[in-house]
């Protein structure tokens, strides 16, 4: 069997693995010319560590990145209104959640896709995929075609599915900066003139910090002016943003980004083209749960993959059929939560939200 996964983030890379520890013959194709990883830190929940367990990462994530069990919520002066345990929806040998900077995920992933013996190759991408044919002017032929590359998928619409992304009317300023010795679990700050204000340690030495606010035409936002106003938005908050705010500088990773949702209800393949991760389904990371989905989408493909020993129509409805559901709930109630937190209203339960969807992840998808 010969694969061509398109896209180098969570979803492709996972995959990547997975197949070729199996003996599959896989490419990779990234059209950036070096790895990058969008964002400054990621909260992976235990269903994303019971994958990267399974991918033969998880000692190393769990060594560059900080585990924690609980979540705080505190007022904005930093005064600590309540604290709950959160699920262990990995089960109860992996932390509930961890923190860590995105780009380490990704290079920890990178490494052992190339480790497995998948070719992956960076500044190529493909042109068409029926018949597949490469930028750099070279075709291939493949068993499977998989589209994992990212919500503006040019493999979706090489196979003519016009789903688009979607705003959800906010967005964030997020810092990866050093990490105050108070900050031990991700806690969030409501009540502010933000809709949050939150941070998650990412490593012993490190925190990402974050700001949600409406969202801001980023057309406009000069990225010199970046790290002032983040500090303006943070002015009004106390507690351990006292600490954090001096910390913004010109110097500082800070990037803004506004939250788009996605969900295609139409079948995720043509042909022997097949679309996971981010291409098919993305939410804002009220959940904290995209880079789960993703990773369990890798898991799933490449066990009935592996256990058919490759690829037919069949094998990719029952794929779609294994994951529309759980990722419906993850996208929906991700929107709710957001509608929620722009609009506060008294049918608002964004914990009672949050801890359904975390028990219904703790099953296997």
């Amino acid at each position: 069997m010969k694969v061509l996964i398109v896209g180098g983030g969570i979803a492709g890379t996972s995959l990547a693995i997975l197949l070729a520890r199996a003996g599959v013959t896989v490419e990779l194709a990234e059209r950036h010319p070096t790895w990058t990883a969008l964002g400054s830190g990621i909260t992976l929940q235990g269903n994303a560590l019971r994958v990267l367990r399974d991918l033969g990462v998880w000692d190393r994530v769990k060594a560059e990145g900080y585990a924690f069990d609980s979540v705080g919520i505190r007022t904005p002066t930093g005064k600590l209104l309540f604290e709950s345990d959160d699920i262990k929806s990995g089960g109860p040998d992996l932390p509930a959640s961890l923190g860590m900077y995105r780009p380490a995920l990704c290079a920890i992933l990178v490494e052992a896709a190339q480790s497995a013996g998948a070719e992956l190759t960076l500044g190529r991408t493909v042109t068409s995929v029926d018949p597949v044919a490469f930028d750099d002017g070279t075709t291939g032929e493949y068993d499977l075609v998989v589209g994992a590359d990212g919500i503006r998928s040019s493999v979706r619409r090489m196979i003519g599915i016009g789903t688009e992304p979607r705003p959800v009317g906010m967005g964030a300023w997020r810092a990866h900066v050093p990490r105050p010795a108070q900050i031990q679990r991700t806690e969030l700050m409501y009540g502010g003139p933000c809709y949050i204000a939150g941070y998650c340690p990412t490593g012993e030495n490190s925190i990402y910090a974050y700001l949600v606010d409406k969202v801001t035409d980023q057309a406009v936002i000069p990225r010199e002016r970046l790290a002032d106003m983040m500090r303006e938005l943070a002015q009004p908050y106390g507690g351990a943003w006292e600490e954090i705010k001096p910390t913004l500088t010109d110097t500082a990773p800070i990037n803004y980004t506004h939250f788009e949702w996605l969900l295609v209800d139409e079948p995720w393949h043509r042909g022997n083209v097949l679309l996971l991760g981010d291409a098919v389904h993305a939410c804002p990371p009220t959940l904290a749960q995209g880079a789960a989905q993703c990773l369990e989408d890798a898991a799933v493909l490449a066990e009935l993959l592996l256990a058919r020993g490759g690829p037919d129509q069949t094998l990719f409805e029952e794929f779609r059929d294994r994951r529309i559901e759980r990722v419906r709930t993850v996208v929906e109630t991700s929107l709710q939560i957001a509608r929620w937190q722009m609009e506060p209203g008294p049918g608002a339960d964004v914990p009672g939200a949050m801890a359904r969807v975390a028990a219904a992840m703790t099953d296997r998808p």
